[in-house]
Formats: C-alpha cells, structure tokens, sequence
C-alpha cells in the first residue's frame, strides 16, 4: 500500500455543513480561518490511531 495514502480528511465544504446546521449560515472568510487552526489542534489523530491498532492488531492478533 502506498505510504502517502490519504485515508481520512476534512474540507471547508464539511465545515461548512456543520455550520449551517448549528448556525443555519455559512460561515464568513474571517470565520473559517479563526477556526481552521482550533479544529486540526482538537482532532486527536494519534489517540484514534493508537486505539484501533491497540484493539484490532494487538487484542485479535490470534485472528487472521
């Protein structure tokens, strides 16, 4: 598999979907780069990353 392989990531789009359900608007240029910053320092990709090899390598390493 290759190692630059993309498996998750987030676009201004998805952003702006959360802000039209919770604000019922987009949010304005300003807006989106106040909270660029603050959404990729709270996604905890490290901790995910560790969960699931924790409990789907490490714990069914008995399973193929």
């Amino acid at each position: 598999m290759r190692s630059d392989k993309v498996i998750y990531s987030l676009c201004i789009q998805d952003i702006q979907v959360v802000a039209l359900e919770i604000l019922d608007r987009k949010l304005t240029k300003e807006e989106l780069d106040k909270v660029l910053g603050p959404i990729a320092d709270r996604i905890s990709w490290y901790d995910v990353i560790e969960d699931v090899i924790t409990q789907e390598i490490e714990f069914n390493s008995d399973k193929p």
